[in-house]
This record gives C-alpha cells, structure tokens and sequence, in this order.
C-alpha cells in the first residue's frame, strides 16, 4: 500500500501491543469522547437493549477493546449461559477482554485474532437456537470507507439465518474544531499512537523509517464526512524496507494516509443498515453518538 497513490497503511496495523496500549490511553483523554459517551449510553439503556434482544445463546463482538461495554450490557441480563466470541487483530487486546468478561458469572468466552472481514467470512451463528446477539462498538465502523462499510454490514447480516441483533456504535457529525481536538490532541498521544506504526514497520518489516522525519496530521475530509490521520515527511528523504525489498523516496510534505474515521448522521444509519438487510429495532442518541439496534427481522 505504500506504493499506492496517495501513500496508504492499514489502519489495523495501528494496534500491535504498544498501538492498544496507546489508544486505551486515547479513550481516556478529555478530548476523545467516543469510549466514554458509549459508556455512558449502554449503562443507561442496557435493560431497553436486552428488552427488545430476548433471550441469546451466543453473543459475537468485532473490535472489544477492554470488553467493559459487553461486559455492562451482557452482565444486565437474567439469563447467562452464553457463548462469547471476541474478535481482534490485536492479542493484547483480546486478552484483557476475556480477562474482564470471564468476570461475568455464565459467560463462556473465545477468542478469534484475524480481521473482521476474514473472521465473518467462517463464522456462522445461524444455529444459536437461542438468538444471538452480534456488537460493533466504538465507531469502528468509521474506519472503512461507504463500500467497505456496505460490505461488512452485508456480511455480519450474513452470519444470521434465525433471529439476530446487530448493536452498532457510530460517531456522529461535529463541528471541526471539536474533531480536530480528538483526532491531534495537545498532549501529543494521538500523534505517539500514529508514528508507533512506522516504529512497527522497523522492529517487524526491516524498515529504517527516521521517526523524527515524519509529523502527525489529523484533518477534516468535509466532502466524505471524515476525519483523516496522515505521517507527512519533513524533508525529501528515502526509505528501505527489507523484507518487502522496497525503496521509497518521499518528497517534502508527501503523506503516508494511515487512517479514516467517518462520521454520521443519526437519520443516515436506518436506511444504510437496511440496504444490508437489517431493521431498525432502536436507537439512543447523546452528545453527538448513536447506538443503534438493528435486527435481521427473522
């Protein structure tokens, strides 16, 4: 990807065990709200979700993080007894969310590191004679484009034959200053969690990415609805990777696009989780995220 135009890396390839620890740190900054707003919104309408869900058998989570949120709505529920699969590129991270969900009393937890389009791609909950319940979390979904994003709702929906919910997480629309502030805030932690990826690239690829040759940019993609994350070159300079046997040269301002993050409007997610296939079940709004509940209408 580095080879493309403009420059790209995968935004998963942010989370190796420093990437986890530092964007857990992220989640904690008064400028990124994100975690925090979703926290609040589950603990406050944990018992109308589970209401309007009914009972479940197995409960699948793509991206847990630290596995408190399911861990809030699953631990509500009368009824335990319920596999868990937890889904993630980062082992760091699926090991603290089966620490913090194997604290709940009558879950069994698994865990799958991959993808989230590989892990969907073999995983079937179509004979989760108890419904299943499937968790997207953290706005996650921001991170694929409007066509990656359609084809991952596609998918989920197809991991369901019987009846299944899908709970989705997703930051809405805010005035620029505000994102900015989230996405490049004045402690500089954002920017350690960005250009840990080219320190990545060196321990594991060979590269001899000079860290101080690259600056962290966030900016607001108004025309897409994003926030984007950017490494810009400080000077003409080249670079080698080994084990891919690369040689790059990056002008002066040349960036390396290494995240997106878009964002919503609350009306716009009825109509995208339907063209997937699902349904409105539910939606709670507050300070500028939705949860939404969607089913498969089966």
């Amino acid at each position: 990807m580095l080879t493309r135009t403009p420059r790209q890396l995968p935004s998963h390839a942010l989370y190796d065990r420093l990437g986890s620890s530092l964007f857990e740190a992220i989640c904690h900054l008064p400028w990124y709200r994100i975690s925090r707003v979703e926290q609040r919104l589950l603990a406050a309408h944990t018992a109308a979700i589970n209401g309007i869900v009914g009972p479940i058998s197995a409960a699948a989570e793509l991206g847990p993080g630290s596995g408190e949120k399911l861990a809030t709505l699953l631990s509500a529920r009368r009824m335990h007894n319920i596999r868990v699969l937890l889904i993630d590129v980062s082992a760091e991270a699926l090991q603290q969310a089966t620490r913090t969900l194997s604290a709940v009393n009558g879950l069994e937890v698994s865990t799958q590191q991959a993808t989230y389009e590989e892990a969907l791609a073999d995983l079937d909950l179509s004979a989760c004679a108890g419904g299943a319940l499937m968790v997207f979390l953290g706005s996650n979904i921001g991170n694929f484009d409007r066509e990656a994003a359609d084809a991952l709702l596609r998918a989920m929906r197809g991991v369901f034959q019987r009846r299944g919910f899908l709970l989705l997480g997703t930051d809405l629309i805010k005035p620029e200053p505000e994102l900015r502030l989230a996405y490049d805030d004045p402690l500089g932690v954002t920017a350690a969690f960005n250009r840990n990826l080219l320190v990545r690239i060196n321990r594991e690829l060979g590269g001899n990415f000079d860290l101080g040759g690259f600056v962290h940019r966030a900016t607001w993609n108004a025309l897409e609805s994003r926030m984007e994350m950017h490494l810009v070159s400080t000077r003409r300079q080249r670079v080698r990777v080994r084990s891919c046997d690369l040689d790059i040269t990056f002008e002066d301002g040349e960036a390396i696009w290494t995240e997106s993050s878009y964002k919503y409007r609350a009306d716009a997610l009825e109509p995208m989780l339907a063209q997937a296939g699902f349904r409105m079940a539910g939606q709670w709004v507050d300070e500028g995220f939705a949860l939404t509940l969607a089913s498969t209408g089966s």
